[in-house]
């Protein structure tokens, strides 16, 4: 848990580094492309450490298909929850409060409708990247299956792998905090909205716990176990771990995959979904790593707003997940 301490203070940095710089703002404009190349690395690596995991890979065969199926449908409900949830709180599909918009919000969303009808606007850019990170993720797993499995052990594999996340993860949060900080108009939304975005995160819940049940109802899980799979919120190393340690280990490996395919998922589609349905509702995809692995991905293909709310959806999942996991398997 301390990364929920780590996390927003690197954010928090870059933001106040920031500041003094905005009249140079349009001088830096690499910073996009510094961004891109870390988040296609950061994916890379991921992609390794999945492949060279022979545990997973020699059961993909059997649970790698309930895992899949878990997270199409835990994915499909929070979206559809997040949906409701933020015309509740009064969001429209690019993450702004309709209720006492400012003119300045207004002009923002006519320019994101204005870039998203061209075709050389950010709906391009959205496409060249999803195109990169699925060629990236591809690629990590299979260096990490076909080389890394076999020239080094899965616990060196994993520290190497883990290392350059975090090296990877601090860099993004920094280029986050960054943008953040440049944009200046980004808090001004939240502070319309208030605690109701709190409501995020706890639809995000309601859609990926219903889900699970739903998958209770269809694979061979008992309900608690299913819930508890899917109280991992993308958490695979606590999440898994907490079911394993109970003694349930084909759950304990199905929350593994699955919370690794949310997260990968995530990753993939969290532009696609924020161009075709909202900004909002992209944010209920990756659940706790909305805060961290994901975070990048929502800001490259959303706004400010937007991100912060994902950070505080990814917060307060995280924050759930030593405790409903084992409320769950142990009922």
């Amino acid at each position: 848990m301390s990364s929920a301490i780590i996390y927003p203070c690197i954010c928090l940095l870059g933001y106040l580094a920031a500041v003094p710089l905005r009249k140079y703002k349009e001088k830096l404009g690499w910073f996009g492309t510094a961004q891109t190349v870390s988040v296609l690395c950061l994916v890379f690596a991921m992609g390794i450490r999945v492949g060279a995991n022979e545990e997973v890979v020699r059961n993909l065969d059997t649970y790698g298909l309930y895992s899949l199926l878990f997270t199409i449908v835990v994915m499909v409900c929070s979206i559809i929850t997040i949906h409701f949830a933020r015309k509740l709180i009064g969001l429209d599909r690019y993450g702004l409060a309709k209720a006492k918009a400012t003119n300045m919000d207004e002009a923002f969303t006519e320019e994101l409708v204005d870039e998203d009808d061209s075709p050389s606007g950010i709906s391009a850019i959205f496409d060249k990247m999803t195109m990169m990170i699925l060629i990236s993720v591809a690629a990590g797993i299979s260096s990490g299956y076909f080389y890394f499995m076999k020239a080094f052990t899965f616990e060196q594999v994993s520290a190497g792998s883990s290392l350059a996340i975090s090296i990877g993860l601090i860099i993004l949060l920094i280029f986050v905090g960054l943008d953040l900080g440049l944009e200046g108009q980004v808090f001004s939304n939240i502070r319309r909205v208030g605690f109701k975005v709190l409501i995020l995160p706890l639809s995000v819940a309601i859609g990926t716990l219903t889900g699970a049940l739903l998958c209770s109802i269809i694979l061979p899980l008992a309900a608690h176990e299913s819930l508890a799979i899917g109280a991992g919120f993308a958490w695979y190393s606590l999440g898994a771990g907490i079911i394993m340690d109970a003694g349930f280990e084909v759950a304990g490996a199905i929350s593994f995959l699955h919370n690794v395919m949310r997260e990968l998922f995530a990753i993939v589609f969290v532009p696609l979904v924020a161009k075709k349905i909202g900004y909002a509702e992209s944010v209920g995809l990756p659940a706790s790593v909305g805060m961290d692995v994901c975070l990048p991905i929502v800001e490259h293909s959303t706004n400010g707003p937007t991100t912060v709310y994902s950070f505080i959806n990814g917060f307060a999942l995280s924050m759930s997940v030593p405790f409903l996991v084992p409320f769950f398997i142990m009922l």
